[in-house]
C-alpha cells in the first residue's frame, strides 16, 4: 500500500490562505479528531504557549476523501524564496487543445478573483500563479 500524504503550507495568515485554498480546490474544513467536537476543543487539549491560537492553523480536506489533506500553519518567519514543492490545480474536462486552454484560463481568472495572482503563462499548457501569500502553484489541464 502506498503511503498517505498531507501537504502543509507555512503562512502569516492561516485563515486568509484557508479561504483561498478552499475556493481553489473545493476543499472543506476538516472535522476535529474524535472525541473532540470542535477544533478549539482539540487545540485546548495541548499544552501550548498562551499566545498560540486555534486561528493560527487551518486543516482542510477533500470532501470526497480522494485528495491529500492540507494543513495551513502560521509561522513567525516570512516567505523568502521560491517553493521547492508546489501544488498543481488540474482543471477537468475533455476536448481539444483550445478547449483545454480556455478552461485553464477561466480557472486562473477565477483564482485571481479569489486573491491569487498570475506569475506567468505558458500558452496552451499551464499558468503559473501565486496564492495571496506568494506560494507558487500551477493551473493545468487534468490528464485525459
Amino acid at each position: 500500500m502506498a503511503a498517505m500524504i498531507d501537504l502543509t503550507l507555512d503562512c502569516a495568515d492561516a485563515q486568509l490562505l484557508a479561504d483561498f485554498w478552499k475556493t481553489a480546490l473545493g476543499y472543506v474544513d476538516e472535522p476535529p479528531p474524535a472525541p473532540f467536537r470542535t477544533r478549539a476543543e482539540w487545540f485546548a487539549s495541548f499544552d501550548l504557549p498562551e499566545d498560540d491560537s486555534v486561528d493560527d492553523g487551518a486543516w482542510l480536506c477533500d470532501p470526497d476523501g480522494v485528495g491529500p489533506r492540507l494543513a495551513i500553519l502560521k509561522v513567525p518567519e516570512p516567505k523568502t524564496a521560491k517553493n521547492r514543492l508546489h501544488i498543481d490545480v488540474r482543471v477537468p474536462g475533455h476536448g481539444g487543445p483550445d478547449e483545454r486552454w480556455a478552461r485553464i484560463e477561466a480557472e486562473s481568472e477565477r483564482l485571481v478573483r479569489a486573491g491569487g495572482s498570475v506569475l506567468g503563462k505558458f500558452d496552451g499548457h499551464h499558468v503559473v500563479m501565486a496564492d495571496p501569500e506568494g506560494n507558487e502553484f500551477c493551473v493545468a489541464a487534468a490528464p485525459a
